[in-house]
């Protein structure tokens, strides 16, 4: 059974919970991940999760844009 999701045909976004997030990619890791969320507001990530309700999702690609951001590149578009 193949486990890993599938990317969308339109240009929906990738969005991931902290948990499934660690289920498809093997960095960070679970602690990691809620350190940037609960200082996303001092470290930029803000732009990287979207709430809804209490609910907090991981946007793939404004994560690795936010990555490339953290080591002074240029965000790929």
């Amino acid at each position: 059974m193949d486990t890993q999701p599938q990317a969308p045909a339109d240009n929906t976004p990738r969005l991931f919970t902290v948990t499934e997030w660690t289920k498809t990619h093997t960095w960070p890791p679970t602690g990691g991940i809620r350190y940037l969320i609960f200082n996303a507001a001092s470290n930029g990530f803000d732009k990287v999760i979207r709430r809804c309700g209490r609910r907090i999702l991981i946007h793939e690609a404004e994560f690795y844009k936010w990555l490339d951001a953290q080591n002074g590149k240029a965000a790929v578009q």
